[in-house]
């Protein structure tokens, strides 16, 4: 399974083969560094750790030095752990520097990045709620959220807030995994990959790259 940390550079437009305009997202994925390689004997679970762009020590923490020192190398920025299943080998070891060339067969990626956060927002803007009527007889109501609990909404278990009810509330800022991004080229000298589409983030937000696992 082919995976690797990387930064959103941003969104442009290229040509397809039959001369058509593509939008796609620019990622510059790694080069990461092994940071450790977990094992269901030592760990009691099957991983592998990687980290992407070099942190200043004087900006690290103790324990992220402790732990760098380990494979050879300097703290990290970005750090995760990518489990595995219990009888995966991998080829890895602490210290290995991982690039954009194990993406060279893939076909169809997984990204994963944190979308922009909105702050607090309404049910309309949150929700896509409709509102209230915009005509007469309504009185300064008409992005107002509604009736939010009741008896009779839910006989039986009391007139309380039901769980789950879409209501105002923090808004992005959350984990989001686009699916089956296909991988339109590799620029293995600049270690950017170009993907159709959108990735989840602001540009410059750290993402997380991973082989599609409904498809090639």
């Amino acid at each position: 399974m082919a995976m690797l940390l990387g930064r959103k550079i941003g969104m442009t437009q290229v040509y397809d083969k039959t001369g058509a305009i593509t939008t796609v997202t620019v990622i510059q994925a790694g080069p990461c560094r092994v940071m450790q390689v977990k094992s269901k004997e030592s760990d009691g679970y099957s991983a592998i750790q990687m980290g992407f762009e070099d942190v200043k020590e004087s900006r690290a923490k103790k324990p992220a030095l402790g732990h760098a020192a380990k494979a050879k190398t300097g703290a990290k920025k970005f750090v995760r752990e990518w489990r595995l299943s219990d009888d995966a080998e991998t080829e890895y070891s602490p210290g290995d520097d991982i690039s954009v060339s194990v993406f060279e067969d893939i076909e169809y990626v997984d990204v994963a990045g944190t979308s922009k956060g909105k702050g607090y927002a309404g049910v309309m803007k949150r929700h896509g709620f409709g509102g209230f009527p915009a005509s007469h007889g309504t009185e300064r109501k008409h992005r107002a959220p509604g009736s939010i609990s009741s008896y009779a909404s839910d006989a039986g278990h009391g007139g309380n807030l039901k769980k789950g009810k879409r209501m105002a509330g923090r808004m992005g800022g959350e984990r989001v995994t686009g699916k089956r991004h296909r991988l339109v080229s590799i620029d293995q000298e600049q270690n950017l990959l170009i993907v159709k589409g959108s990735v989840a983030g602001p540009a410059g937000g750290y993402v997380e790259i991973r082989q599609s696992k409904t498809g090639k």
